[in-house]
């Protein structure tokens, strides 16, 4: 039996919570890792990543390289989009470690015949793994060992390159061994990473104030919103509403006749979760709509509220399944001082709990057979962690394409819980972050720190249940902005009906729409004075051309003079494409700042001349140093996006010689 190895493996980077959870990232990702890998002695080591896709049994690898102090560093990249397998193999490399002696012994002029006798074992052993190609090499370098006039000749022959290349395939494992528990990583297609949200009430396309819209008005608007430049179009509920215990507007406990109902009361005697309203259409209107929508380059995004009203066929045939009071009456879901009469909560923990999980997860499924690959889910912090790591998972063993938003407005770590269990994207606190430092703070925990490795916080300016202050009293500026911080800060984003036309009547002294339309239905005029939809369709356009606001970690923030504006910049690996964002975060006054651009980091020399291209207006501008001076006004420009490009000197050519 073999002796336990001495290589010690410890602090593999990246990982989630010590291998329980997969770090994410998307299909054609390079993936970076990290180790502290050391032994006893000063005998020299080796060490590779192996990698595979879950359920393989063939590791493939990539050779690690120290970079100083026992910190070891490989990569491999994921080129699929399912569950990669990844851990870490250490050995001893016994010929690097004989050519480091013999070289050392050689210089200070000390024989070295028995360590030459100890070089031909190590390549005699590698001959028992190698085929016909690789023994043509290695007995040729024996050979030559033997037939050298010195001994320098012979470790030269022992040393060759096409020696070292048969070591590094057939090379000997004995006395190594391999990090433990093995990490995965979960492998998204890159719609995880990159996307563009439009959120609507499928109900409010229509032009008819006094109906609902249905998919084929929907339809009509595809153009629209496709000229906006998004690429998921994302519905509140579409399934049939309760009819007893109906809000009317504005939230009130009272409807009148020509009340529509809150889409999130879903059940009626029309159906369930697996239901369309009767009003949008069909369920063949929805299929067909989905394959229109992806005709305008978009899919179309479904919001999963697991709840039932009070005429729910679950609440017929399953009242199990829900939370009984002692009386024997059902509990409705209550946030005091608010009563949500029309919505009875899912008990996930009942004694009924398998058949109740298999039901929602079957309800998941009936959706992706219908062409749906994105969901947003609605409040998941108010059900288990470990159901939805169950959910996901399941979804995910025939659909690793599928998408999962989390709408958790709550606590840190219980957003990165639900992240973690295996939620592709989270809506985040971005929605209230106003000045400049804790933007700053806030971009670079979820961008710089270890929560990048299982979190993508998907940036929505507002929501259909949040109206944010800075948009009731900010005015058409601060709409420009806030999209601006949105869209580039984060590469994924989204926005909620009614932004493009600077929609912000509150309800007096709250964070909501009044007249909101999850209680009666609209017909909005996309044309209104004001509107800044050829903005938006301009930001959108931006970020479609200039890869480096595809990715989500590259965030890099730049000091500024003036507190009121936030710069920062975003650069493509090999700075091919670099993108500087300058924002005036009050949309009331004209600001002017000093800002010192990392123009090493960019491959400029530092006194060197540059040109950066406002995209917004196209002006051009040549810069010279890292320090420039801007003016943002809010009137004008709120914001400015620019692309940064070395200056090339061209040689210039009389054309008159």
């Amino acid at each position: 039996m073999e002796a336990p190895s001495s290589i010690l493996i410890e602090d593999i980077q990246p990982q989630v919570d010590c291998g329980r959870y997969p770090i994410k990232r998307e299909v054609g990702d390079e993936i970076e890792v990290t180790a502290d890998i050391f032994r006893d002695g000063h005998d020299l080591l080796a060490a590779v990543v192996q990698f595979c896709k879950t359920g393989e049994e063939t590791w493939r690898e990539s050779e690690m390289v120290l970079i100083d102090n026992d910190r070891w560093r490989g990569s491999f990249t994921v080129r699929e989009n399912t569950s990669y397998d990844y851990r870490i193999a250490a050995f001893p490399d016994y010929h690097r470690s004989w050519v480091d002696e013999v070289t050392k012994k050689l210089a200070a002029g000390v024989d070295i015949a028995s360590e030459l006798n100890e070089g031909i074992h190590i390549i005699e052993e590698i001959r028992g793994r190698a085929n016909d190609q690789d023994l043509a090499i290695l007995d040729g370098a024996i050979a030559g060992a033997g037939s050298a006039p010195d001994q320098a000749g012979s470790v030269e022959a022992l040393n060759s390159g096409p020696v070292l290349d048969v070591i590094a395939r057939r090379r000997s494992r004995k006395g190594g061994t391999h990090s433990e528990p093995t990490l995965q990583v979960t492998v998204d297609r890159v719609a995880a990473r990159y996307a563009a949200w439009y959120s609507m009430f499928p109900r409010s396309a229509g032009t008819d104030p006094g109906r609902s819209a249905s998919f084929a008005d929907v339809e009509a608007q595809l153009p629209r919103i496709q000229e906006l430049g998004f690429d998921v179009l994302y519905f509140t509920p579409i399934h049939p509403i309760s009819k007893s215990k109906r809000k009317g507007r504005n939230n009130s406990l009272l409807s009148v006749e020509g009340d529509p109902g809150v889409p999130y009361a879903i059940g009626s005697d029309e159906g369930g979760h697996d239901a369309i309203h009767p009003e949008l259409g069909t369920l063949e209107d929805f299929r067909r709509l989905v394959d229109r929508a992806a005709e305008h380059g978009m899919e179309i995004a479904l919001d999963v509220a697991l709840q039932g009203s009070p005429e729910h066929p679950w609440l017929r045939d399953h009242p199990e399944w829900f939370f009984i009071r002692p009386d024997g009456t059902i509990k409705f879901g209550e946030n005091p001082p608010k009563k949500y009469e029309d919505m009875y909560p899912l008990n996930f923990q009942t004694d009924a709990w398998e058949s109740l999980w298999n039901e929602m997860l079957r309800v998941i499924l009936f959706w992706v057979d219908n062409g749906v690959k994105t969901f947003r889910v609605d409040n998941p912090h108010t059900k288990p962690t470990v159901f939805w790591e169950w959910l996901i998972a399941n979804v995910r063993k025939d659909h690793p394409d599928v998408i999962f938003l989390s709408e958790a407005f709550t606590r840190p770590k219980v957003m990165q819980a639900l992240a973690k269990a295996g939620f592709a994207q989270s809506y985040t606190y971005f929605t209230w972050r106003n000045f400049k430092q804790e933007l700053r703070e806030y971009g670079e925990e979820l961008t710089q720190t270890s929560v990048r490795e299982y979190m993508r916080g998907n940036f929505f300016t507002n929501t259909h249940d949040i109206l944010p202050t800075i948009l009731q009293q900010g005015g058409r500026p601060a709409f420009q902005f806030r999209v601006v911080l949105a869209a580039t800060m984060s590469s994924v984003y989204g926005i909620y009906s009614g932004y493009e036309l600077c929609e912000n009547t509150p309800v007096p002294g709250k964070e909501e729409y009044l007249n909101s339309e999850k209680y009666e239905y609209k017909v909005w005029d996309w044309d209104r004075p004001g509107n800044i939809s050829d903005y938006i369709a301009r930001l959108n356009q931006i970020r479609r051309e200039h890869p480096a606001l595809h990715e989500y970690e590259n965030l890099r923030f730049i000091d500024t003079s003036d507190d009121n504006i936030l710069a920062y910049c975003k650069a493509t690996p090999d700075r091919s494409d670099v993108v500087l964002v300058v924002v005036n975060l009050d949309p009331f006054h004209a600001h002017e700042t000093d800002i010192w651009l990392p123009l090493h980091d960019w491959d400029i020399e530092e006194h060197g001349q540059y040109r950066a291209q406002e995209l917004f207006t196209n002006e051009p501008f040549l810069w010279t140093g890292s320090h420039q001076r801007l003016r943002l006004d809010p009137g004008y420009n709120p914001a400015m996006i620019f692309s940064v490009h070395k200056w090339v000197h061209q040689e210039f050519v009389d054309p008159y010689a």
